[in-house]
């Protein structure tokens, strides 16, 4: 699974350790998909924790995930909109794979969260446009991209028109494992994140900014 970004081990594992406790199912689908030939698609345990924290402090209701792997993620969302509006929250999890969704879906089950989320498997831009077409436009809280790189740019543009004023999106893998501070690597993936950090970077219909927590994340609010 991805790690904060140039942190040690025994660091991560200080973090991990002091931050709030990892919920059951949480620790179930992380130490499962730590042996998953794709493990490194898995989010940090804590970017998780900082998820939680700031859906939490922003109080957020509804959200979108772009982007569900063995749902990890997921359940962070969930669990934080549980805690936020009870029955009332709604994540809409979007990704085009049945086979790592199924392995989700035992996790949340056993979170019993499964009612909170509503998995959608078709090519994100189509479920994206769904939720548009569906009344959500300007309505959603918080959005979490964790996808294709090169669809990242498309994302960020729907997810504008998704979230509500003052909504938070949350890009994943901006830093790329240090790639995209190689001028020298011009691979579609590195391109892709490089020229997102750049165009949210003046886009005047947000603030932006990029951490060094997990394999980088960009916060984008819009105003």
């Amino acid at each position: 699974m991805s790690s904060s970004f140039s942190l040690s081990a025994p660091i991560i594992d200080y973090l991990t350790e002091v931050n709030q406790s990892e919920h059951p199912a949480l620790t179930a689908c992380r130490l499962a998909t730590a042996s998953h030939p794709k493990a490194m698609m898995q989010i940090s345990a804590e970017q998780g924790a900082f998820m939680s924290f700031m859906m939490r402090q922003l109080d957020i209701r509804l959200a979108v995930e772009v982007g569900v792997f063995t749902g990890y993620s997921a359940l962070v969302a969930a669990l934080a909109l549980r805690q936020n509006a009870g029955p009332g929250g709604k994540l809409f999890a979007l990704d085009i794979s049945q086979e790592f969704t199924d392995l989700a879906k035992k996790y949340w089950r056993q979170a019993g969260v499964e009612d909170t989320i509503d998995l959608r498997i078709a090519p994100a831009s189509e479920s994206l446009n769904a939720l548009a077409n569906e009344g959500y436009a300007g309505k959603i809280d918080f959005m979490f991209v964790d996808a294709d790189k090169p669809g990242y740019q498309d994302y960020y543009e729907h997810g504008l028109k998704l979230l509500r004023t003052g909504g938070l999106m949350i890009f994943d893998n901006m830093l790329w494992s240090g790639a995209v501070a190689d001028a020298s690597d011009e691979t579609p993936d590195t391109v892709a994140l490089r020229q997102l950090a750049t165009f949210a970077k003046t886009d005047p219909r947000v603030r932006a900014v990029m951490v060094a927590i997990g394999d980088g994340l960009m916060l984008v609010t819009k105003i």
